[in-house]
């Protein structure tokens, strides 16, 4: 009776310690699978100041050369001897076309010669004679993709992360995660296109859902390149600096009060910054520095390309003063050859080959290229048929295209990946959008799944749970350095 008619008290206290034995491991394998997250007690502030690289960083800065619209890699960057014998053929795949209405089925071959260039014998087309001066040091990715066909919906990817808007684009996640080296100019600079802003705009260098501090400041293409820069002379010098003052105090009394409020700390933030670069941004953008020599390497004597060589000496002068990010724009559509392609191409290329190639140039024997990333590339390519039959034009092709990279841990003169015998779909090392961001982050020092930012819905990243791989063949320095 006594065995059977145990009280659960009785029965616990003589469990007791086998039971806290079990417990206790429950508990500690539990907290090991997963920490329980801590409330913030305190709002997080944000700033631009440097920040040290989680990695061992190979790139410090970066200067996207984005050619929006989409050049043709099948004229440019990727030789097609197929495509050569079986021109003005019908193609006989499927295809994907933009503008069904003037699409057509007839293979149409670059009009163009290709060459070996360089000691590493890539081959490029005459369209771009500069570039083959620098191919030893560029690697040519033969084989992006992004696989969404419209303009807007790529450029997001590439610069985003995602095809939706509204998202951080690169620039901004490079100024969050490491700040800048320069308190006096901004750490995200984009200098657009006299002729106009590409697709989607000022949301090409949006900060999305990160503190409106890390945005992209817009140097504009003419004079005055930066608006309201100066005081009137009536607040210049000892009065300005007091005026400053008093209001940097009512500025921080303000701030004080709000504390959090991301927007009014990037107002104020701003303001501080305008002051400082009354000084530190005429200097940047004084190409009366520069010598005789260096103005015509970037071809500032050659009417057709003078505008866009002033842009990348520009970028070249910021990036030497601790600039983080700077990206070069071509404007709305330049790039899009859905006809008039046989003069429209040359033109482009005169615009931009020799300055891009003499940025590369000038970089390497300043000592910058090492520590400094280049990009060069749009957000698709173009279909190997004809559009405009008429016309003759390329439409768009995101399914498999060409940008080349250059410094910052990257590997010179090689060709890396391709397209199928036609130029229509990535085939070889494909390189998705999400695996460049990847690479991107980590020549940076920085862990693509650990640069984030908390969000009421979540957490947010650039990669943003895209399986973003790392591609290690394309390095100076990674565990997988293989000879291609």
């Amino acid at each position: 009776m006594f065995l059977n008619h145990h009280s659960r008290r009785h029965f616990l206290a003589q469990s007791g310690v086998g039971l806290s034995s079990l417990a206790l491991t429950w508990l500690l394998q539990d907290q090991a699978k997963a920490a329980p997250v801590k409330p913030t007690l305190e709002r997080p502030t944000f700033d631009l100041l440097p920040k040290p690289h989680p990695g061992k960083p190979q790139a410090t800065a970066m200067i996207s050369l984005f050619m929006q619209g989409g050049p043709s890699h099948i004229d440019l960057f990727e030789p097609k001897p197929e495509l050569d014998k079986r021109h003005m053929q019908n193609f006989s795949g499927q295809i994907q076309y933009d503008n069904a209405a003037e699409a057509s089925a007839k293979l149409f071959a670059s009009p163009w010669k290709f060459s070996k260039r360089g000691e590493c014998g890539t081959e490029l087309s005459e369209l771009l004679p500069h570039l083959g001066h620098v191919v030893d040091d560029i690697c040519l990715i033969r084989a992006m993709h992004t696989g969404v066909n419209n303009h807007g919906q790529s450029i997001n990817a590439l610069n985003n992360g995602r095809v939706l808007g509204g998202r951080p684009s690169l620039g901004a996640w490079l100024s969050y995660g490491l700040g800048t080296e320069n308190r006096n100019l901004p750490a995200f600079v984009i200098l657009s296109d006299p002729q106009g802003l590409p697709v989607l705009g000022v949301e090409n260098w949006n900060n999305g859902w990160l503190p409106s501090l890390y945005q992209g400041t817009v140097i504009r293409p003419k004079e005055p390149r930066i608006l309201n820069l100066d005081p009137p002379p009536k607040l210049q010098g000892a009065v300005q600096k007091r005026f400053l003052g008093y209001l940097d105090q009512l500025n921080q009394e303000h701030l004080t009060q709000h504390p959090g409020e991301h927007d009014l700390a990037a107002r104020i933030s701003s303001f501080e910054l305008a002051a400082r670069m009354q000084t530190a941004a005429k200097e940047a953008l004084d190409l009366s520095q520069e010598t005789e020599e260096t103005q015509k390497l970037y071809g500032l004597d050659n009417p057709k390309c003078a505008e866009y060589g002033t842009r990348c000496l520009f970028a070249r002068r910021l990036i030497e003063r601790g600039v983080r990010f700077v990206q070069i724009h071509t404007g709305n559509q330049h790039w899009d050859h859905h006809g008039g392609i046989l003069t429209a191409l040359p033109n482009m290329c005169q615009v931009t080959d020799q300055p891009s190639a003499a940025l590369v140039t000038d970089l390497k024997r300043r000592g910058l290229l090492d520590t400094t990333l280049v990009h060069w590339g749009g957000e698709m390519g173009r279909l190997p048929v004809i559009q405009n039959e008429k016309n003759i034009g390329r439409d768009h092709n995101t399914h498999g295209f060409s940008t080349w990279l250059a410094g910052g841990g990257i590997k010179g003169g090689l060709a890396y990946g391709a397209t199928d015998e036609f130029g229509h779909k990535a085939i070889d090392k494909v390189v998705h959008h999400f695996d460049y961001h990847a690479t991107l982050l980590h020549l940076f020092g920085l862990d693509p799944l650990k640069l984030t930012f908390q969000r009421p819905g979540g957490t947010g990243s650039l990669l943003d749970g895209q399986d973003g791989k790392i591609v290690w063949d394309i390095l100076k320095n990674g565990p997988h350095n293989a000879a291609i």
